[in-house]
């Protein structure tokens, strides 16, 4: 399935309503598991006044959002490879009053030309969507402060991206991996001079039952034509209350294994 496609649609009809942009990111705030463990990440880290965030892969902006709303003093540099993504966020922070905060920028992470050091650098499922993985991940490296975190959300190579067995293809089709062995992702931040300050696997058998119910199925209807959503919103008046509740069972359990990880790496030097 190209997931791509179907932001396009999304993104497309808010083109004319930069005000309703938010309503996406609440939704996806709400939906996407991944999201509460970085949400929960964030606020363990306590960004202040005066921090720099690097939003990689920043989309339309969601976690950019959520970081100009929720720490004050805090600003963001977002960047991705599609300018229409970045002129639909920007037309929105501007019109919320937050563009003095933020910095929207055509960028790859492969090669980048964003400037300064950053505090924090989030990299939200987009390591899986990067065959030069490694030389991204040593430019997040020299892109961070001393002490500053990389906070990265990946799918696992145990079903991550909806792979169950060998020669199975990936759910989402723009991935070049299906997911990351925790111990090669860590040797290669470490390669990178990071140093992990923490690491486990989200989307465990909780969460990945959650994943099919709220995101996988929705997702193969919206697929074929933006005309299904209203029987999408009828799917969700049952299974939305029980899906979520399954969300937060997975975030506060103690995952021996699961489809996706979470890893935040630290810089010392």
């Amino acid at each position: 399935m190209e997931y791509d496609l179907i932001k396009d649609r999304f993104g497309s009809l808010l083109d004319s309503y930069p005000r309703c942009l938010p309503i996406l990111f609440g939704i996806l705030d709400l939906l996407f598991l991944r999201t509460w463990y970085v949400h929960r990440v964030l606020r363990k880290l306590k960004l202040g006044p005066g921090a720099r965030l690097l939003d990689a892969g920043t989309g339309f902006g969601q976690y950019a959002w959520h970081v100009l709303r929720k720490y004050s003093g805090v600003s963001v540099t977002g960047i991705d490879i599609k300018k229409d993504y970045l002129e639909r966020a920007d037309r929105c922070f501007r019109v919320f009053g937050l563009s003095d905060r933020v910095e929207l920028l055509v960028d790859d992470v492969t090669k980048p030309q964003v400037k300064g050091a950053f505090d924090c650098i989030l990299a939200v499922d987009i390591l899986e969507h990067i065959e030069a993985d490694e030389v991204a991940i040593s430019h997040f490296s020299q892109r961070l402060l001393p002490g500053g975190r990389l906070i990265i959300s990946t799918p696992s190579d145990q079903g991550g991206s909806d792979v169950k067995a060998d020669g199975q293809s990936s759910f989402i089709g723009e991935h070049v991996r299906d997911g990351y062995n925790l111990g090669e992702l860590t040797r290669k931040l470490e390669r990178a001079g990071l140093e992990i300050e923490e690491s486990h696997y989200s989307y465990g058998p909780i969460g990945s039952a959650a994943w099919r119910m709220l995101i996988k199925i929705p997702l193969l209807l919206l697929g074929r034509s933006l005309l299904l959503m209203p029987l999408v919103a009828l799917y969700y008046i049952p299974v939305l209350p029980l899906g979520l509740l399954m969300n937060a069972m997975d975030l506060y359990r103690d995952n021996d294994a699961g489809t996706g990880l979470i890893v935040v790496a630290r810089r010392e030097t």
